[in-house]
């Protein structure tokens, strides 16, 4: 197996009749899934999503694919293919857009409505090209057959790419569930039809390669559920991801049997669901919804609210609900059911909301004690059947971290794809498809870009690790004046302090101590304000280093009179 290196250099020009693909996210990591393909000078994307963040990112709202390897190319990218409507696939499509708004954008139905919606808000109309599984469609050098699979979200697909370097097939999010919900099965004879025409590169969705066996199918959600909305004497609060359409349709029908309204929470997942419902994917039975804020109309045990922040994200629905700062409540007789998976990275923020919900009395059903979920990405099992399908001449594991990468190209080993042929590469390491062979040949540029309220990407990790140790040691301010003439004392120095226990008698120790250090400084010959902050943040950091234990963040502000 090749491996990514370190050291790589950038690639050179690509070589003429060869496949360039660069992976701009979702290797290494999961989400902010995003891959460039290069032939014949021309650019195709497929997907563009964003990375949520987790505990070390504070303040951070969203995490973009770092689009700076393709900025000065914009104007060659053919068109954004979106293999489905999840946010780590299509939510950073507006920030693409906002560079330049008219690459098309190439998706089934349903993926295409949720990306519109969310450009509206953007204020962004963009050019859309509506596809459906058993579609061909040429885009530049680039052939496209899209493919149909089944994933936690209607209307997913997978997308083989032919070009004169062969044939690549992307499976995008992917399981095998033979009794899916909306009778939309993975076309296996679709994938057995390329595999006897020969995929040159394979990219399979790597998120449970780890996991043996076969994923379980979504139908046997429905009866669980059932089980528990009929157990509940209070309210039911349900959270899942607001694009989850089978989840969302399931709870409903679990609803209306147990004589229940529906009331959807959270301004994502009202949108989302209108629009399923619009476009036929989510059923309603009789007048099973309600608008949230008629719940006070009804009983507590006839409610069950469909919400967002299953993630234990700090500013959905389920997280205000957790902390008191919702018009939901919960209490005892509630319950609260967490139809969704962890996603790697998120398991703090959700026991911390899980906690918060079983203290105010509410009984918490989650994954870990009740099958109120299943996976929307295939196990081993069902990879193995994809590779002995297929028989793909070059592997190349997508979505997800290094672990579940690794495992994926392990699979490919024991269907006797030939190791040196199994390409595992990160976010940046760029992979040529030359005369039928897949190898690394460099890496660009690829950090991650961080949305903070209305900047992208004006912070960084200095910003970060500030915030880090703000919130973590605390701060520490001094402020001194000095005479203009001779750099001599006049007033100070003074000592604020914020996240710090201490009193003000152990403050006032550090006082004639950078009094002493500032006049030893300015008798040295140090005159310039820069030089005397630096000798106060010295003189702090040491002594609150050995006195209090701690490494605060120290502003030093020295004032000439």
């Amino acid at each position: 197996m090749s491996h990514p290196h370190p050291e790589l250099d950038l690639p050179g020009p690509l070589p003429a009749g060869a496949l360039r693909v660069i992976p701009l996210g979702g290797l290494g990591e999961v989400g902010r899934n995003m891959t460039v393909l290069e032939f014949d000078g021309r650019l195709l994307v497929i997907d563009c999503g964003v990375l949520f963040p987790e505990d070390h990112q504070p303040g951070v709202d969203l995490i973009l694919p770092d689009f700076s390897a393709i900025a000065g190319r914009l104007q060659d990218i053919e068109a954004v293919v979106l293999t489905h409507g999840h946010e780590d696939h299509i939510g950073a499509v507006p920030y693409l857009l906002r560079l330049r708004g008219d690459i098309p954008l190439i998706g089934s139905r349903l993926t295409l409505a949720f990306v519109a919606a969310k450009l509206k808000e953007h204020r962004i109309s963009p050019v859309l090209r509506e596809v459906k599984e058993g579609d061909e469609l040429t885009v530049g050098p680039f052939v496209l057959e899209f493919v149909a699979v089944n994933h936690s979200i209607p209307d997913a697909l997978a997308v083989a790419v032919t070009t004169g370097a062969g044939t690549l097939l992307h499976t995008g999010d992917f399981k095998m569930d033979q009794l899916p919900l909306d009778g939309r099965i993975t076309d296996l004879r679709a994938f057995a039809r390329l595999g006897e025409r020969g995929v040159d590169l394979f990219l399979p969705d790597s998120t449970n390669a780890e996991v043996p066996g076969f994923t379980t199918a979504e139908a046997e959600i429905g009866p669980v559920l059932d089980r528990v909305f009929a157990a509940a004497p209070g309210k039911i609060v349900v959270a899942s991801f607001s694009s989850h359409v089978h989840r969302v349709q399931q709870v409903i029908d679990a609803a209306w049997a147990n004589d229940r309204k529906v009331a959807l929470v959270g301004r994502s997942m009202v949108r989302n669901m209108t629009i399923a419902v619009d476009l036929g994917y989510l059923t309603l039975p009789g007048d099973v919804l309600v608008d949230v804020k008629r719940i006070d109309d009804y009983p507590p045990d006839e409610i069950v609210l469909m919400c967002t922040g299953s993630q234990g994200e700090p500013m959905a629905a389920l997280s205000r609900i957790a902390n008191h700062d919702h018009r939901v409540s919960v209490g005892p007789g509630d319950t609260v059911v967490f139809a969704s998976s962890l996603i790697p990275g998120n398991e703090n923020s959700v026991y911390r909301v899980i906690n918060g919900l079983t203290r105010l009395g509410a009984k918490v059903v989650h994954q870990g004690n009740a099958r109120v979920h299943v996976s929307g990405h295939a196990s081993a099992g069902e990879l193995l059947y994809c590779y002995n399908i297929l028989r793909p001449r070059n592997v190349m594991p997508v979505h997800g971290e290094i672990r579940h990468l690794v495992a994926n190209g392990a699979l490919a080993v024991r269907t006797g794809v030939p190791p040196e042929r199994v390409v595992l590469a990160e976010d940046g390491v760029v992979v040529d498809l030359i005369d039928g062979k897949a190898r690394i040949v460099g890496a660009v540029p690829c950090g991650y870009v961080y949305v903070d309220g209305s900047s992208v990407g004006e912070i960084g990790e200095a910003d970060l690790k500030d915030r880090r140790i703000l919130a973590e040691e605390g701060f520490i301010s001094v402020f001194v004046v000095i005479s203009a003439e001779d750099g001599s004392v006049v007033a100070g120095p003074q000592v604020h302090t914020r996240g710090l226990a201490e009193s003000a008698a152990v403050l006032e120790e550090i006082v004639p101590q950078v009094r002493q250090a500032l006049n030893d400084a300015t008798r040295e010959g140090a005159v310039d304000t820069h030089q005397l902050q630096q000798v106060m943040r010295r003189v702090v950091g040491r002594w609150a280093g050995t006195r209090l234990k701690r490494r605060p963040m120290i502003i030093p502000v020295v004032v000439e009179a």
